[in-house]
């Protein structure tokens, strides 16, 4: 069985293919609004979501499938102690595919071991969010038009900030990619991240306003209040870095802002009207590749029957 769970599951062909099914979705989409009929995506979300929930669920129905699961764990059985593995092994016998959000790290991994239908890891703790790194790059193509030959500066939460630590990995592939690490002391980037990517020119600087001529995309990140055990500790480092509209005079007029969302204050609202803020457009590309992710998982998990 075909699962999701590490964007490195994927390769490079694969996730060119993906894009591509995403593009073509964009130019014909009477093609795809039948090919998930009478089939059923279960969204497990251990976790609060808005974004990805939502939009695994409007890409299922826009393929013509239905959807069922939780958005909270505690109206189902979870609440009861029931394991994540047991839970898998109930929803398969009423879904296709099942798209799984958790707060502990590995606990879709887990399920996929288990499970009998395709597992896409929605989110697992500060470990890895595959389907946004999707969504990046699709945002990145859709935008500039390519996938190498690019600089790219992280900023705010690298630490915890699962969907830069898939990004990173995932354009590590990719050529003449460079990597600039944009965060405070407390919030760098985990040394065990840096070596699953030794071939990406990485560096390390204090403020984005040092390389903000350099950049093709800023990737910007809010600091993860629920990720922190010492309170005190996330006050000192929430407003470490904030992007406003004086700090984008020396950007390229090519480049492009990306978020995951949700955003607290790392951007102003007065970034929100500049053309290089693609944020907003990155939310609708979340979408389409989630339609293009379910539609090859599908397939893929068809033939191998």
């Amino acid at each position: 069985m075909r699962h999701l769970i590490d964007i490195m599951d994927l390769s490079v062909y694969e996730i060119n293919e993906l894009i591509d099914t995403a593009l073509d979705i964009i130019e014909y989409p009477e093609k795809y609004c039948e090919v998930c009929r009478n089939m059923k995506l279960a969204t497990l979300f251990y976790e609060p979501s808005t974004r990805t929930r939502l939009s695994f669920t409007a890409a299922m129905m826009e393929l013509g499938g239905q959807v069922l699961g939780f958005a909270e764990p505690n109206s189902s059985s979870v609440s009861k102690g029931e394991t994540v593995q047991d839970t898998v092994r109930v929803v398969e016998n009423f879904a296709d595919i099942i798209a799984m959000r958790h707060h502990t790290e590995g606990a879709p991994l887990e399920a996929s071991k288990v499970a009998n239908v395709p597992i896409i890891n929605a989110g697992d703790g500060s470990h890895a969010h595959p389907t946004q790194s999707l969504t990046d790059l699709l945002t990145i193509k859709r935008e500039l038009g390519r996938l190498d030959n690019l600089t790219i500066g992280f900023c705010g939460d690298l630490k915890f900030g699962r969907t830069v630590h898939s990004l990173i990995q995932a354009m590590s592939r990719y050529e003449n990619i460079k990597v600039i690490l944009i965060a405070p002391e407390e919030l760098q980037l985990p040394e065990r991240f840096k070596s699953k990517t030794p071939n990406l020119e990485m560096r390390e600087v204090a403020t984005m306003e040092e390389v903000m001529p350099e950049l093709d995309v800023l990737y910007m990140t809010r600091v993860q209040q629920e990720r922190f055990l010492d309170r005190e500790e996330f006050e000192r480092v929430k407003d470490s870095f904030v992007l406003t509209l004086k700090k984008l005079e020396t950007a390229k007029p090519t480049m492009r802002i990306l978020h995951p969302l949700p955003r607290v204050n790392e951007i102003l609202p007065e970034v929100d009207s500049d053309p290089r803020a693609a944020y907003f457009r990155q939310v609708g590309n979340g979408k389409l590749i989630r339609m293009a992710l379910i539609y090859r998982l599908l397939l893929w998990a068809k033939k191998n029957k």
